[in-house]
């Protein structure tokens, strides 16, 4: 019997011999054919390519049995420096996803460019009409896992969260203890999964988004020590296990509190594909993982208030993200709430009288599943889909970590005064223990207040002014974080528009929530500031009084807090570097600048350099956030995703105000 690949070796011989414009097969190599672990690189190499063009091009492809329209990505082969010659080479790191690649060269010529089939920044999808060859197939040595490990809190202080994703459903297991050669401690695992028939719309229910998601194991370390580092690993003895893991435990003993926060994020790939991905997410990645290694044994976590993954029905990145988070999300806690490119789709069960432009097909047809299931968040929050897919989960929920009461909420499903959320929301924030945790802060997606042009979302914005807004205020939140606008600004605090009193000149303080649009993770679309009311066109962005500071760089934010001070500070990604800070008071009083940080120079060595740069959060008085004095971050350059990629497309232009 002859195999189905050779047949088409054979047809592609026939078709190479009777082609006068493709003369001779094209011969692909790749190496190394078998992968150690996700993230690994592997070079493909060309040779014989007859009369060179610039839209010659590499796809890739898993599972290698793929149509040749239903690749994950692509590689222009001018992207060679050699590729005028015939041959070529690139190397591309490769995400496990638990089955193997292929890599095919197409020729595409001007004339079949089809206008219709664009990707996400409106650039022709490369055709695949003429196969000129493929290669033999790479794989992962443990195609299987375990991959994708991250932790998160469960209601308990004592305990760590971790999930991870393997091929099978085969009993895997988390074994930790204080030692790293003395695991001791051993759970087993749950494990869960989703098929294809569980997504709501296209792409995410089609070949061309739909990718086999693994099985979802998910385990809990328990009765931890208070504020001790863990080692762990995870896997089996008959799968195999993965490489050791860290993490400090909670301590409910001390009040010292330490977050890194954001939205919007994304993940990077090394070649195109039919969505834009986000390149700025490395750096975001990059300065977080600088911070947390110079924390030494302190506890801390990191928040992502929606817009995860962007993945938007194209399976496959929610595999890049997870495996470009690891490096932090597997050393501390990783906390998220929904955004609409996680969940929105046109049948979606609630929708408010003002949704029409709101709620669309930003969520690729996934409708909250992999959301859902790849993650598990303390609560057990959950809504209806209104189909036969699995309920969406982690919509709103809440925990305390030091001096602080952090409580997450979903723009995107049903906050009205009668709902589940919106009791929750109540409850949760009138019986806050402010003794225990003197700050109180809120997130949730699409923001409350922002001066972004954003119209589509005004309608939404005056509802939850509406019915979030008096709870907030109320119960004296002190700061409300949110995504969905791409860029950072931070507002006084404020109630119905109207600034607070600071505290000055024996003013009594009116502690009102700070707001604060942290959507500036690593998504590329940044919108303009609202325009002058008759000046539409011209770029001139007046900046309301209300709105303290506005910056259109990407990065994160650094939260540290004790049961006196809350410090807030937005790191930018071009240098590391505090851009703004305030200070939050115990009795509400905000002082906006706050105490500057300061570089001081101090020797710090890596694998390749040695750099002058230090962090450290300044307190005043009797301010036990003294402790963290000793807080000095290591420098790690930062430095652009290079993946040789080239195109002839027209790049999209970031506008920076």
């Amino acid at each position: 019997m002859i195999s189905q690949d050779s047949l088409l070796r054979l047809l592609l011989l026939c078709i190479f011999s009777l082609s006068p414009s493709l003369s001779s097969p094209v011969s692909l190599s790749v190496a190394p054919k078998t992968l150690s672990r996700s993230g690994d690189s592997v070079t493909v190499k060309w040779s014989g390519v007859d009369s060179p063009s610039d839209l010659d091009w590499l796809g890739i492809y898993s599972p290698p049995d793929s149509s040749s329209d239903n690749f994950i990505g692509y590689v222009f082969l001018n992207s060679s420096s050699e590729w005028k010659s015939g041959s070529g080479q690139v190397t591309l790191p490769l995400v496990n996803l638990r089955s193997n690649y292929e890599f095919r060269i197409f020729r595409w010529t001007q004339d079949e460019i089809n206008p219709k089939k664009l990707d996400h920044d409106h650039n022709p999808l490369p055709g695949t009409k003429h196969l000129l060859g493929r290669s033999e197939e790479v794989g992962f040595e443990n195609r299987f896992g375990p991959d994708q490990v991250h932790l998160a809190f469960t209601e308990r202080d004592d305990e760590m969260r971790v999930m991870f994703v393997a091929g099978n459903g085969e009993e895997k297991f988390v074994k930790y203890g204080v030692r790293r050669d003395q695991m001791r401690d051993s759970v087993g695992t749950t494990v869960r999964s989703y098929e294809r028939e569980h997504m709501c719309d296209s792409p995410a229910n089609e070949s061309i988004g739909w990718r086999d998601p693994g099985f979802i194991h998910d385990g809990v370390m328990k009765i931890l020590k208070k504020g001790k580092r863990y080692y762990y690993k995870v896997g089996s003895d008959v799968g195999g296990w993965s490489e050791t893991y860290s993490f400090v435990s909670r301590n409910e003993d001390s009040d010292e509190t330490i977050a890194f926060l954001f939205g919007d994020m994304g993940a990077a790939t090394p070649y195109s594909t039919f969505l834009r991905t986000q390149e700025e997410s490395l750096s975001t990645i990059k300065w977080i993982l600088r911070d947390l290694e110079a924390l030494g044994d302190k506890p801390a976590f990191i928040s992502h208030i929606g817009d995860i993954s962007y993945a938007r029905g194209y399976s496959w990145l929610w595999d890049t993200f997870f495996s470009q988070i690891e490096p932090v999300a597997s050393k501390v806690a990783y906390h998220v709430c929904i955004g609409n490119h996680e969940y929105d789709w046109p049948l979606q069960p609630w929708k408010g009288d003002w949704s029409q432009p709101v709620y669309g097909k930003d969520g690729g047809g996934e409708c909250g599943v992999p959301y859902s299931l790849k993650f598990h968040m303390p609560g057990n929050s959950s809504e209806p889909t209104g189909t036969h897919a699995p309920a969406t989960q982690n919509l709103y929920y809440s925990f305390d970590m030091g001096a602080v009461h952090f409580v997450y909420i979903s723009t995107e499903t049903n906050f009205f005064p009668g709902s589940n959320q919106y009791n929750f929301i109540k409850h949760d924030l009138e019986t806050v223990d402010r003794k225990k945790t003197p700050f109180v802060v809120v997130q949730g997606h699409r923001p409350m207040y922002t001066t972004s042009n954003e119209i589509r979302d005004t309608p939404m914005r005056k509802s939850m002014l509406e019915h979030l807004e008096p709870l907030l205020v109320k119960n004296k939140v002190s700061l409300a974080l949110w995504g969905h606008v791409h860029r950072y600004e931070r507002f006084c605090p404020l109630n119905n528009f109207t600034c607070a009193s600071m505290g000055g000149n024996d003013e009594k303080v009116e502690a009102f929530p700070v707001h604060v649009v942290i959507g500036m993770g690593g998504q590329d679309w940044q919108p303009i500031w609202t325009p002058r009311a008759n000046h539409p066109n011209d770029p001139i962005f007046p900046q309301p009084a209300q709105s303290l500071y506005r910056g259109g760089e990407f990065g994160y934010t650094r939260l540290v807090a004790t049961k006196e001070k809350l410090i807030f500070s937005y790191v930018g990604n071009h240098d590391g570097e505090v851009h703004d800070m305030m200070e939050i008071l115990a009795n509400g009083r905000v002082i906006s600048g706050g105490s500057v940080a300061v570089s001081q120079n101090t020797d710090i060595k890596d694998e390749k350099m040695e750099s002058n740069f230090s962090w450290y959060v300044k307190a005043a008085g009797v301010l036990v956030l003294g402790a963290f004095m000793g807080y000095i971050v290591g420098f790690i350059s930062h430095a652009r995703k290079e993946n040789g990629v080239k195109s002839n497309w027209v790049p999209v232009k970031t506008e920076v105000v």
